[in-house]
């Protein structure tokens, strides 16, 4: 059986859309689009407190032309701009229980079937998970550093008849992987992402049933564990 996790690359592509920043420019094709979608954005991530949403991903493997699907619950608590103070717990339930909880810095992978947790900080994560991560830090300044003008930029419909509006965005430096799409939701919620690797190998993300704003006690990103779990130092 597969890993599920890459330790952070589905909270890295989460937490990058959360927190993409609601300032930019386009060219003259999909302004309107673009204009709109970040006036969206912005005002969902100054009015976030809370989410909660089922969270499905699907990693694509290039070379064996094969697809896993995942499925599981995310719980998410954003913390003060440009810090690294956010609250996640995700928690995979389908094909196996596996669950990731960040919070001030740290993380904790607890895998039950091993009867292990893996601990350590964000920051000390595999460069290639990382580089990802970092993205929910950055300024917009940085940001515009990092990545050339959005491309792509369109109306699209997902699954369910979720109305969005798509783009892409490629690193202008090095980095582990070709580009990241975004799709925004009406209300101006990143609804899905999607990386794709270097490989051609793509991890795509979607939320569905999102709640926003309803209360999460500080304890639910606190794993309870038994005193017969092995800890890792990751």
């Amino acid at each position: 059986m597969k890993k599920i996790f890459s330790i952070s690359l589905v909270i890295g592509l989460l937490l990058t859309a959360l927190s993409f920043p609601a300032t930019s420019t386009v060219n003259a094709q999909g302004a309107g689009l673009w204009s709109s979608a970040l006036s969206r954005m912005g005002k969902n991530n100054q009015s976030l407190k809370t989410l909660r949403a089922n969270i499905t991903m699907w990693k694509y493997n290039a070379q064996l032309r094969d697809e896993d699907r995942y499925q599981g619950i995310v719980l998410y608590i954003p913390g003060p701009a440009g810090s690294s103070s956010a609250f996640v717990r995700l928690e995979w339930t389908q094909p196996q229980h596996e669950i990731l909880a960040v919070m001030n810095g740290q993380y904790n992978l607890f895998r039950p079937r091993l009867g292990t947790v893996l601990e350590g900080k964000t920051r000390s994560m595999p460069s290639k998970d990382g580089d990802v991560l970092a993205l929910m830090n950055m300024s917009a300044t940085q940001l515009r550093t990092r990545f050339g003008e959005p491309q792509d930029v369109r109306d699209e419909t997902l699954s369910g008849g979720v109305h969005t509006t798509h783009f892409k965005v490629f690193p202008k430096t090095a980095a582990s992987y070709k580009y990241i799409e975004l799709w925004v939701d009406d209300g101006g919620m990143p609804v899905q992402t999607k990386m794709v690797e270097k490989n051609d190998d793509a991890t795509t993300v979607r939320l569905t049933n999102v709640e926003k704003n309803q209360t999460i006690l500080p304890g639910e990103f606190k794993l309870k564990l038994d005193p017969n779990v092995k800890h890792v130092k990751g």
